[in-house]
């Protein structure tokens, strides 16, 4: 009962700031084509929900990266304030909130991945730590693909605010190095926790009655 009360604080949550976030953005196109997959990966989420069940830890990473996700979409990446703040405090030469969630996107949804892979593919030994790091690489070129196929069709006048390449010619390739390096750091921590009895071998947290 706490877990699904929790689950659905959690859905609660995302849904309240999605509505929020949605109330005159900053450009509504390119608002509009950033939640496309997010809405989507929501929708699969709750219709696959009663088949397959991620653990809390894995619902509370989706929901922080869909957080974040929303935020951008809501000011474009490019243009998100706390961003332009880190771009004065270190000197970076754009704003680097886009780079931060891509890294995120690595870091936070790396841990699922895993979850997914072990559970219904039952991947086991140094697999299950490579797999999910390669899996977020792959997956990020996928989205860096997907992004500038749907920006050209939906609305190629778009695409520099969708994309968020900021005058970045090396962006999309920046963007899967953060990835990776997040999903990298992602299952390190998952070593770290799950020798230090954070966690049991499959890389959920430890309780007496799971193996």
């Amino acid at each position: 009962m706490n877990r699904t009360k929790l689950l659905l604080g959690l859905l609660l949550w995302y849904g309240l700031l999605w509505i929020v976030l949605a109330i005159a953005p900053r450009d509504r196109q390119d608002w509009w084509l950033e939640n496309l997959l997010a809405l989507a990966a929501v929708a699969t989420l709750i219709a696959t929900y009663r088949r397959f069940q991620f653990s809390t830890p894995s619902y509370l990473l989706m929901t922080a990266f869909l957080s974040l996700h929303a935020i951008g979409a809501h000011y474009t990446y490019a243009e998100v304030p706390f961003g332009f703040w880190l771009q004065q405090l270190f000197g970076f030469s754009r704003n680097p909130f886009d780079r931060l969630v891509h890294f995120s996107y690595g870091l936070l949804l790396a841990y699922p991945l895993r979850e997914l892979l072990v559970r219904l593919a039952g991947v086991k030994g140094l697999w299950a730590y490579y797999l999910p790091v390669s899996g977020m690489l792959a997956q990020s070129g996928l989205f860096e693909i997907v992004e500038a196929v749907v920006a050209q069709i939906v609305s190629p006048e778009l695409g520099a605010a969708y994309l968020g390449t900021q005058g970045d010619e090396w962006d999309a390739q920046m963007d899967m190095i953060a990835a990776f390096a997040g999903a990298l750091l992602c299952m390190v921590l998952v070593v770290i926790s799950a020798r230090a009895g954070w966690t049991n071998r499959r890389g959920r947290p430890a309780s007496p009655d799971r193996p």
